[in-house]
This record gives C-alpha cells, structure tokens and sequence, in this order.
C-alpha cells in the first residue's frame, strides 16, 4: 500500500511539475504581450460574435496570436527609445521618418498592424445592414452610395496583391475616400484618419474561406458595425479619432 501511495505521490509531482512547464511559456507570453507602453486591448465582443460570417477560431487567432504579436514585438523594438516609445501610437506612425533605421521596418510593420486592429475589431460585432445619417450621406456623397461603395471596396480588397487592407479614410470636413495600403500599412503613415477598414491578409480568412478572398469580403459586410462607424466619423469630424 505504501509503494502505491508514494506511486501516486511522485506521479502527481510529476503531473504538477509538467503543467508549470507548459504554463511558463503562456506567462511569458501574456507577459510579453504588456510589457511596455503598447498593450493589446481586448475584443469587445465574445470570439463567436461575428460567426457564421468569421469563426471564432479565426477570431481568437487573429486577435490573440497574430495582434498580440504585432503589440510584443513593438514594445521589444522601442524599449531602448523612451522619447519615441512615449509617442500616441497616430503620432509614432506620423513620424516613422524619425525611428532611427535599425528599428523602422519593425516599427512599421508592427505599430501599423496594431493600430490596423485596434481599428479593425471595434468596427465589427454587428449585424450589417446599412448606415444612417451623416455617415449614409457622405457614402452617397462621396463614393456613389452604398451599393457602389460596397462593390468598389470589395473590388480594392480582392486586388490587393497578397498581403493588406483596404480602407475608407476620413478627413475633418467628413469627406470619405477608398485606398488600399499593402502589409501593415496605413493611411495613418502620411497623417490621415482611417474610417474603417478590413484585412485581406490570409490569417484573416483562410480557416473558413481558403484561397476565396472576394466570398469573404462580400461576407464581412454581415458583420459591420455601422453605429461604430458612424461614432468613429463622429470622432473624425470633431477631431478627437486617433488609430
């Protein structure tokens, strides 16, 4: 009986000791992912809100591997540049010129792709549908109303050659334009406001639409937000939109 007992005993040692290991490596990561002036917010919806249009798979890997990424290798790449690590994110990207050439292509592939999703997740979690109000007449202004716009931006984001976004910038007089940027590009980089946007990145898309980009954009209009848009260009109009 005691030979069992001890069994048992080193056995959940040992038990104990292997789920330290694992768990190590989640800390450090959830670690990394804060240490420094960036953190990665949280979605503001649960991982399942934007199925069947995007499952929550993709979802938890786009905001939890792929964000939380962008934001620990952008605060790895400025612990040692404290003026520049104090920087709003909008104003940090306005001045990519000034990160000093051992960093900028980090800066920039990082800081972009985390103001691209700090963009990108709000204006999603809701049901479609249409826009209203101011923002529903500068679509109809500015890019030839909603059903055009919709087909002209589809049509950007399919074109964009591999990896994305297409986006709908704003300026302080409402005015709406449509543009694409490549990588982690933004339209932030030559101090515009981004309306709105969406991923053509594969890791956006691919678990449930493979190699079939236009099926997903046509899909992702299913879960718009507009009321978040329509607060955004609120935002842009006022002054007060940041990332």
């Amino acid at each position: 009986m005691q030979k069992l007992q001890r069994r048992a005993l080193l056995l959940s040692g040992a038990g104990l000791a292997a789920g330290a290991l694992f768990a190590a490596p989640r800390r450090a990561a959830a670690q990394a992912q804060t240490a420094g002036p960036f953190t990665l917010p949280p979605l503001p919806y649960a991982a399942n809100a934007n199925e069947p249009h995007i499952d929550a798979q993709t979802m938890e890997l786009h905001h939890g591997k792929h964000h939380a990424a962008y934001v620990a290798n952008l605060n790895n790449a400025l612990k040692d540049h404290g003026q520049l690590a104090a920087l709003p994110l909008e104003e940090l990207l306005a001045k990519l010129r000034e990160v000093p050439d051992s960093i900028r292509t980090t800066v920039r592939n990082n800081a972009g792709g985390h103001a691209n999703h700090s963009m990108f997740w709000p204006v999603m979690g809701g049901r479609g549908g249409a826009p209203s109000g101011e923002l529903a007449a500068a679509i109809d202004r500015d890019l030839g109303g909603l059903d055009k716009f919709k087909a002209d931006f589809n049509r950007t984001g399919a074109g964009v050659f591999g990896s994305g976004w297409v986006f709908v910038t704003v300026d302080r007089e409402g005015k709406l334009a449509l543009t694409a940027r490549p990588n982690q590009d933004t339209p932030l980089m030559e101090g515009h406001r981004v309306l709105f946007g969406n991923d053509v990145w594969e890791h956006a898309y691919y678990l449930k639409y493979q190699n079939r980009r236009p099926e997903y954009l046509a899909a992702w209009w299913n879960v718009v937000n507009w009321q978040k848009v329509a607060e955004r260009y609120a935002q842009a109009k006022a002054g007060t939109l940041k990332v």
